[in-house]
């Protein structure tokens, strides 16, 4: 997995542009536990600008940076709390989330490696000076939860000119919650994960820049369809493709005039 270079300012290129983009999903996960700080500095040392990575909330109100809807794949929540089945995140504090090992299912290297808060995420991505392709997942199941990451991005200073011009891009599977958000702060770019239907991308325009499917999905005429219009700010909607080959990639994407890859 080899890092693609962006243009000069470091922001999201548009359609019609050189190379694409290559975005480390949840972090770099080839080399670190997925969606973890370590997954962070992997991506960093690499040289990938641009990492992915998904958000949801504890039964709290706070914001963790995890994939899956339950804790049992990436972390020891079934050692740590074994009568809490089915170990669904939104069932779990963020303290109790705290005390996880989410390193140790990867390598023993990565043993007490943790779940980070999306607080924690920012403020490592300041640090290593990267750019964030935020997914929120399974927005049905957190009634509200784009106000909660609003005020997240607000409070780490992510909703500053120089984060939302260039570093920063909010996505789900969700199309009311990316309706939702490009409502409340319609200057940060969104997308809209999956392969919709032609005449439902001109409605989706309205309040998206991206449309970001899975790789096996895509045809010549989709990306032709997408391409064709222009999203709220004004510029053609671009394509980030994921569920991709590491090898084939980048030079797919370039033949086909794909904006990037996440992979």
């Amino acid at each position: 997995m080899a890092a693609v270079p962006l243009s000069p300012a470091g922001a999201v290129p548009t359609a019609g542009g050189g190379a694409p983009l290559v975005i480390a999903h949840r972090g770099a996960s080839r080399y670190a536990p997925e969606n973890t700080l370590a997954a962070v500095d992997a991506a960093h040392h690499r040289g990938f600008l641009w990492v992915e990575n998904d958000v949801q909330r504890t039964k709290d109100g706070k914001l963790v940076v995890l994939h899956d809807t339950t804790l049992r794949r990436t972390t020891d929540a079934e050692a740590v709390f074994p009568g809490r089945a089915p170990w669904r995140v939104r069932d779990f504090t963020a303290a109790e989330i705290a005390r996880l090992d989410a390193g140790s299912w990867f390598g023993r290297r990565f043993a007490g490696e943790r779940v980070p808060t999306l607080a924690a995420y920012l403020r490592r991505l300041d640090a290593n000076g990267q750019r964030l392709l935020l997914e929120i997942k399974s927005p049905g199941t957190y009634p509200g939860i784009e106000r909660d990451v609003v005020r997240e991005l607000r409070r780490h200073g992510w909703l500053d000119r120089d984060h939302v011009r260039h570093r920063l891009v909010v996505q789900s599977f969700g199309v009311p919650c990316i309706k939702t958000f490009h409502g409340l702060v319609p200057q940060v770019r969104t997308g809209i994960l999956g392969s919709p239907p032609l005449d439902r991308l001109a409605g989706y325009a309205r309040f998206a820049d991206e449309i970001n499917p899975r790789m096996s999905t895509l045809s010549s005429r989709w990306i032709k369809a997408v391409h064709r219009l222009r999203g709220p700010h004004g510029r053609p909607l671009e394509i980030y493709a994921w569920d991709v080959g590491k090898n084939t990639a980048v030079k797919w994407a370039r033949a086909r005039g794909i904006e990037g890859v996440v992979t």
